[in-house]
């Protein structure tokens, strides 16, 4: 069996960085694959000064334009707060995406001089009807990437909803597009009953465990069930859910201890990082997320460029404070700090991931063994 079967991750996910010149713009991906994203999650990396910097997050499933955009760093409904009038992606391109200036600039994407990042993945384009479950479902699916895009409308009632990834998925992230609500986060690793447990994307808050979200049910190859809880299935409400599926060489969700030093834990991911977010579950703390694109550098002195950290929980700025470093190694990452929130002494830490190159590709050649 191959060790991958993607030797190329920039065809499924592409990190894009720049510099803002002000007004309407269309942005291209930079990697060496074009790539139609289908998920984009924006932030600008400086201060915007009086406007806030919230992370702006959209997808072709709900479609992009004005009052689309959802913020990791808030409960708020779709479009809230008219943050649009700072702008908003108006499309997703074929090898990229468009930002329109709203009624008042385009400060969240483009304003002169700022720097501004953007994740993108790659799902399967235009959503189609899923009746694996009890609800169907519009989903946009790419198996081979192990990612999809699931829209569905709340029932109330404990119920099934399928996710099209033919496989189980690892991690599972939502939010309730038509009311005030946290994001919910499933992450198969938080601890031996993950279906029991869920973390909040939105908030510091520690692992909390309530039957009502996943009705304590393992999600299958095919769907995953939720309980009646109103901020993941309410009623007649909106949601958005991301699923993802581990796929060997691209993505890992896992876990690690921390050891509470300096000379931190090796996380074994199976490829060069391009996207980390690290998360600890046991008590309250911040979210923190790292790629490959932003300035940084490794202890070991190689410019992985991977340890400039960000928070989906907060619009803080981008912070590049000692305490907070990682090293993006060939084959995982290491941990280079005490902080307690990175690396408290025995707790668990929980682990998104998304490669920049297999550390062996699908031939069995070694990749970046750097």
């Amino acid at each position: 069996m191959a060790y991958t079967d993607i030797d190329n991750p920039e065809l499924f996910f592409q990190t894009l960085i720049w510099t803002g010149d002000g007004g309407t713009k269309s942005f291209t991906l930079d990697g060496s694959e074009n790539m139609q994203p289908d998920w984009v999650w924006s932030k600008a990396r400086d201060s915007l000064g009086s406007i806030t910097g919230n992370h702006f997050l959209y997808d072709s499933v709900r479609g992009a334009g004005a009052e689309k955009e959802l913020s990791s760093n808030s409960t708020g409904v779709e479009g809230a707060n008219a943050n649009h009038q700072y702008g908003y992606i108006s499309s997703f391109n074929t090898d990229g995406f468009t930002t329109t200036a709203g009624s008042s600039n385009n400060d969240y994407f483009n304003k002169s001089s700022v720097k501004y990042v953007a994740w993108n993945w790659k799902a399967g384009g235009t959503a189609s009807s899923n009746t694996d479950g009890d609800e169907t479902t519009s989903v946009s699916v790419n198996q081979t990437a192990g990612f999809s895009i699931v829209s569905y409308t709340g029932t109330g009632s404990v119920d099934t909803f399928g996710h099209g990834l033919g496989a189980k998925p690892n991690l599972m992230i939502q939010k309730k597009r038509s009311g005030s609500a946290a994001w919910t986060v499933y992450h198969d690793k938080v601890d031996a009953n993950p279906s029991h447990k869920y973390l909040f994307l939105s908030s510091t808050a520690a692992l909390a465990d309530y039957a009502d979200h996943f009705n304590d049910t393992e999600p299958t190859s095919s769907v995953f069930t939720l309980g009646t809880d109103t901020s993941i299935n309410g009623s007649g409400a909106t949601n958005i859910m991301y699923c993802f599926a581990e796929k060997k060489g691209y993505s890992k969700f896992t876990s690690f201890t921390g050891n509470g030093s300096t000379d931190g834990p090796f996380v074994y991911l199976g490829f060069r990082a391009s996207f980390v977010i690290i998360k600890r579950t046991d008590t309250s703390a911040n979210w923190q997320m790292y790629d490959n694109k932003r300035d940084g550098y490794n202890g070991a002195g190689y410019p992985a460029k991977g340890n400039e950290s960000l928070r989906p929980n907060t619009s803080e700025a981008e912070s590049s404070a000692t305490g907070y470093d990682i090293d993006i190694c060939a084959n995982g990452i290491k941990l280079r700090n005490s902080n307690s929130t990175m690396n408290s002494s025995g707790a668990t830490h929980i682990v998104m991931a998304f490669a920049e190159s297999p550390f062996v590709n699908s031939s069995g050649i070694p990749c970046n063994a750097r």
